[in-house]
This record gives C-alpha cells, sequence and structure tokens, in this order.
C-alpha cells in the first residue's frame, strides 16, 4: 500500500513526543509499504529525498525561530504548511495519517480523500476547548479558531488518540467511539527487556530536565521527610536545566549533602545506564506539575519501578491508573512503604495498559486499523 504521514514537524529535524511517535511508527510501516512524509522543510532537509526508507516532501523552509513567535505556534508558519499540502494532489496514497495540528490543512486533505478514495487517520495528541483557545490566541482569533476546528474535527475515517483521556474529549465532540483508537508507541519495550535484573535500593529517582515546572524543590522536600523513618535510604536526580544552582543549594541547607545524589543526563549512548539507574530503585517520584505523557515514567514502569505522583499530578489518566496517587502530605507515608517493602514492583496496578506505549505493537494496531477501514489485507 501508499501511505501518506502529514505533520508540520518531524524526526529527526525536529524532535519532539508527537515527532519521535509519528516517526517510530512511519519507519515501522515503511518496511511493508511505501511510506511518504509530508512536512516543513527544517534546517539540513532537502526539498524531496528518502531517508531510511521513506519519501519526505518538505516544500516551506522554516526553523524554530519563525515556528514559535511570541511563545506559541505562528499562525503564519501554520498558513504556510497548509498551502504547501496542496502539493500532495500530485501523489495517490491508500490512506493518510495527519495531525491535527496546526488543523488549518485539515480541510485541504479531506478533500484530497473525498476527491481520491483515500482513508483519512487522524492522530490527535489534544482537543482544545474555547478557553483554552482564547487564552492561546486571544480572544478573536481564539473563538475563530475554537469554530474552525470544531467544525473540521469529525472529518476523518479513524482517529489515533494518545491516551484514554484525548479519546473521551473526542467522543465528547461527537466523534463515533467505534473510530476511535488509543496508542503512542513511545516505549521501546524490547530494549528495556534486555536491562538485566538488578536487586532493589532503597532508593527515590528523578530524571528531567532541572526546570522550576519539575517541581525539583518539592522532591527534595519528601525526601527529607522520608529520610527520618528509613534505614539506608538515598536519592538521586538525574538531569540539567537552570534551576541546578538553587537545587544544590537547597540539597546543602536541608542536610541531605550525604543522601542526596545530583547527576547530569546520560547521553543516548549511555542511555542504558540510565535504565540500570531506574531500575534498581525502588521509587521513581515525579514531582512535575507541568507534563505530558511523561514518557520517563512509562520507562520507568516498564522497568519494574513503581511511580509515586502527587494528586495535582496532570499526567494522563490511564498512566496515573497504573501509578501510587496521594496528596502530598501523605506522599512520605507512602513512599516509606514502598522502600520497606521487599517487593517495591508489586506496587505498580494495571501493568497490561503499558501495551499501549510498546513500539513493538505498531504492526497489529495498524494491521487492525487497514483491515477495519477496508485498506489492504494489513500490515
Amino acid at each position: 500500500m501508499k501511505i501518506g504521514f502529514v505533520s508540520d514537524g518531524v524526526c529527526p529535524w525536529n524532535v519532539g513526543g508527537i515527532e519521535t511517535i509519528e516517526y517510530t511508527e512511519a519507519a515501522s510501516l515503511a518496511k511493508a509499504h511505501e511510506v511518504h512524509f509530508f512536512s516543513l522543510r527544517w534546517p539540513g532537509m532537502k526539498r524531496d529525498f528518502i531517508y531510511k526508507g521513506i519519501h519526505y516532501h518538505a516544500y516551506h523552509k522554516t526553523h524554530r525561530s519563525k515556528f514559535y513567535r511570541h511563545r506559541r505556534r505562528s499562525i503564519r508558519e501554520a498558513i504556510a504548511f497548509s498551502l504547501s499540502i496542496f502539493n500532495i494532489f500530485g501523489y495517490r496514497f491508500d490512506v493518510i495519517e495527519v495531525n491535527l495540528f496546526p488543523v488549518l490543512h485539515v480541510p485541504i486533505l479531506k478533500l484530497y480523500c473525498k476527491l481520491t478514495g483515500c482513508k483519512l487517520i487522524l492522530d490527535v495528541a489534544e482537543v482544545w476547548d474555547k478557553d483554552y483557545w482564547v487564552r492561546y490566541l486571544g480572544a478573536f482569533a481564539g473563538n475563530a479558531a475554537y469554530i474552525y476546528a470544531t467544525l473540521f474535527l469529525k472529518s476523518a475515517d479513524f482517529y489515533i488518540a494518545n491516551t484514554s483521556d484525548t479519546a473521551e474529549r473526542l467522543i465528547k465532540k461527537g466523534v463515533n467511539k467505534d473510530v476511535v483508537g488509543v496508542f503512542s508507541p513511545i516505549i521501546d519495550d524490547k530494549r528495556l527487556k534486555r536491562i538485566n535484573s538488578i536487586k532493589k535500593k532503597r532508593q527515590i529517582i528523578f530524571s528531567g530536565r532541572l526546570i522550576k515546572e519539575k517541581r525539583i524543590d518539592k522532591f527534595i522536600g519528601v525526601v527529607k521527610k522520608v529520610k527520618g523513618h528509613v534505614s539506608g535510604m538515598n536519592a538521586k536526580i538525574i538531569g540539567s536545566g537552570p534551576e541546578r544552582a538553587k537545587i544544590v543549594r537547597q540539597i546543602r541547607r536541608d542536610g541531605l549533602a550525604d543522601t542526596v545524589t545530583l547527576a547530569p543526563f546520560y547521553s543516548e549512548k549511555k542511555k542504558n545506564a540510565l535504565y540500570r539507574d531506574i531500575k534498581s530503585s525502588s521509587v521513581f517520584l515525579h514531582m512535575s506539575e507541568r507534563e505530558g505523557l511523561g514518557i520517563i515514567t512509562l520507562e520507568s514502569l516498564a522497568l519494574g519501578t513503581p511511580v509515586v505522583l502527587p494528586s495535582y499530578s496532570p499526567i494522563p489518566n490511564d498512566i496515573k491508573e497504573m501509578c501510587v496517587v496521594a496528596n502530598e502530605r501523605l506522599l512520605p507515608s507512602r513512599i516509606k512503604n514502598i522502600l520497606n517493602s521487599k517487593n517495591p514492583s508489586a506496587f505498580i496496578k494495571n501493568e497490561e495498559t503499558l501495551r499501549r506505549f510498546y513500539i513493538s505493537n505498531v504492526k497489529n494496531f495498524y494491521s487492525k486499523i487497514f483491515r477495519d477501514l477496508g485498506i489492504g489485507s494489513g500490515v
């Protein structure tokens, strides 16, 4: 079959969570089908080329300083990208998978599908309400964008939601639940399974950017409260960022210099060392107040290390349901119970949910979609 992906951002030239997921899916499908990717032309990209078995078509030049203006996505770049998508009419596909954002391009692709008989799949990571659109774009543009997005949201033949929360929002908007699937292939489950079994230490761990929103100050506060109740415990913070100096001062001020270790990010070549650190820990404590899927959280669960979250955590519910979630006041006692347990992994709940995030499930997931849409024999 011929499959087209459409997204303004594209990995590895513009790396982000959604871009990584789309690349994973496209690369897997390219092993059995002819896959094309239509995107903006990021630095280092040619207009038309083949990279690792995927055909790329990038017509409008951009870079991050143009892509984001005033801390939000550029409307000008969104318009330019959408107009460049008219080039797809020079190709014929059996199915196209389209990133919902920046929304402007969706009716163009719906028209393409209507004229060619191609099936349209919308990849949806977020469903914004009117208030969010207004906060993001202002009153006039926000209201117009909300009406436009709502009008064309029900244009697709199938929808791939990144979480159950997103799927529920789609259904509330009037999308038929029978054409909504939940899937986010972001965990390299085969790689994680190769990490050797390691004896658990009484260690609390975190890995991520050292920025204010990650609330490392609260992480340290919880560690301080737990320390007096669990002998031989320690904590490790892995990351880099603008809050590092402040974190070092807090560790010293709270008398935790012998308890809390602060280490920089591991390079990609040493990623297995990070995984071993997580696997040998008894708790992954994630106090962040701003988070998407939280890939490191899912990786921790897949490595058998329970994740502890505060009640305010914005991490989606289908991930929270696998974690230990509690009011901030109760977190120290919850962590104490896990650290004193002979089997910390037993605190992980609903592990079967992890399959939604396994890279190895791309083939089976798309095979079912294609069969249901009647476009070939599967993957």
